[in-house]
C-alpha cells in the first residue's frame, strides 16, 4: 500500500511540474521582429487609393504597450528609407496589465498608405510625385519601423523587405 502511495505521489508530482506554466522571460524592453509584406508593389499617391500592410512580431516584458483610445500617444514609428524623414506615427491598442507575470507577444500587422515616387536629379534636385520625370517608371525604398511602450523604452529598429513603387 505504501508502494503504491509513493508511486502515486511520484506520478502526481510528474504531472503537475509537466503542466505548470512558466511566466515569459521577456526584457522589459520591447523586442520587434519582421514578418513580411502583404505586396512589393505598389502605386505612387495622389490619386490612387494603394496600400501596403506590414507584418511583425513582438515582445515585451512588462506588457506595457498601447495607450487609451482616450491617449493618442503614438507608440508605432515608420521611416522612409529615401528621405528618412517620420511617417505619421500610429498608436497601437491598449494592453491591460495580466497580473503578476505581465509578459507578453503576439503579432502586429499596421496599414500604410501609399506615398509619392521620389527622383534626384543628376544636379541634386528632389522632385516628387507629379514632377517625377515621365522616363521614371518605378522608384523602390523600405521602411524601417519601431515601437515604444508606455514606459518609454523603445524597441528594436526593424526593415521591410523592398517595396517598388509605380511612378506613373
Amino acid at each position: 500500500m505504501i508502494k503504491v502511495l509513493r508511486i502515486s505521489l511520484f506520478l502526481s508530482a510528474i504531472f503537475m511540474a509537466a503542466y505548470c506554466v512558466q511566466p515569459p522571460d521577456y526584457s522589459d524592453v520591447p523586442e520587434i521582429k519582421y514578418i513580411g509584406l502583404s505586396k512589393n508593389l505598389m502605386n505612387q499617391g495622389e490619386g490612387y487609393t494603394d496600400s501596403i500592410f506590414v507584418s511583425f512580431s513582438f515582445t515585451d516584458g512588462d506588457g506595457d504597450l498601447g495607450y487609451p483610445e482616450s491617449d493618442p500617444t503614438a507608440s508605432v514609428f515608420i521611416r522612409d528609407s529615401r528621405d528618412s524623414f517620420p511617417k505619421p506615427p500610429l498608436q497601437l491598442p491598449y494592453v491591460e496589465p495580466q497580473g503578476a507575470g505581465n509578459g507578453i507577444s503576439g503579432e502586429i500587422t499596421v496599414k500604410l498608405p501609399t506615398t509619392c515616387c521620389i527622383y534626384i536629379s543628376p544636379e541634386g534636385i528632389p522632385s516628387a510625385c507629379d514632377d517625377v520625370p515621365a522616363q521614371i517608371q518605378f522608384d523602390s525604398f523600405y521602411y524601417y519601423i519601431k515601437i515604444r511602450d508606455r514606459a518609454g523604452h523603445e524597441s528594436n529598429e526593424i526593415r521591410t523587405d523592398v517595396i517598388r513603387l509605380r511612378c506613373q
